[in-house]
C-alpha cells in the first residue's frame, strides 16, 4: 500500500511541476510579446531621440 501512495504522490508532484512549467512558459511569452512592442512603440523623446518607454 504504502509503494502505491509513493507512486502516486511522485505522479502528482511531476504533473504539478510540469503544469506549473508551462504555465511559466506562457507567462515568458506573453512577458516578451510586451516588451517588444513597448521596445517598437516607444515616444520620441526631446530632439527628436528614441527615449525610454519605460519609467524605472
Amino acid at each position: 500500500m504504502v509503494p502505491l501512495l509513493l507512486v502516486l504522490l511522485l505522479a502528482l508532484l511531476l504533473f504539478g511541476a510540469g503544469f506549473a512549467v508551462k504555465v511559466l512558459w506562457w507567462v515568458a511569452a506573453i512577458v516578451l510579446v510586451v516588451w517588444l512592442v513597448g521596445f517598437l512603440v516607444r515616444p520620441a523623446g526631446h530632439g527628436g531621440a528614441r527615449g525610454r518607454w519605460y519609467r524605472w
